[in-house]
């Protein structure tokens, strides 16, 4: 699949379309697991993280490895922009996407789905699932030797 029919498949909009931002984050903050949030956010960037980093790595390894593993590279591209910028090492966007790659893992093998409730109740258990990671990669990035 091309990055166009990628981008159409995971907005419901052709790439470039005026209503793409705001289809990402209905269908992302709205989804009804925290795995289904990340099939909508961010297309572009998905569609290049799979084609490079997770289906190369889920062929020689297994599938929950290799996904933490694209989130930790996720992380860690991330956390190279901001080294880059601020002339500052640190790791904690990796650490904080190794904690919603984790997330991702166990809500599919606990099978939790919120499907059923309202958009807005989907929207704040997604919201409340990241910032929980979010709060768990700081306090950890507070006593880390990762940062300097």
């Amino acid at each position: 699949m091309n990055l166009s029919d990628y981008v159409l498949k995971r907005n419901g909009v052709p790439l470039g379309a005026g209503d793409s931002l705001r289809n990402m984050l209905s269908r992302s903050l709205g989804a009804g697991t925290f795995s289904e949030f990340w099939q909508y956010w961010n297309p572009i960037w998905g569609y290049y993280l799979g084609m490079y980093i997770f289906k190369p790595l889920k062929s020689v390894l297994p599938l929950s490895l290799s996904l933490l593993i694209t989130f930790v590279a996720c992380g860690f591209i991330h956390d190279l922009a901001v080294m880059l910028i601020k002339w500052k090492f640190s790791l904690f966007l990796t650490q904080w996407f190794l904690f919603m790659g984790l997330s991702v893992i166990l809500g599919k093998y606990a099978n939790i789905n919120y499907s059923k409730f309202p958009w807005l109740v989907r929207a704040a258990i997604n919201i409340l699932i990241i910032s929980s990671c979010f709060f768990i990669a700081y306090q950890l990035n507070k006593v880390s030797v990762f940062t300097y």
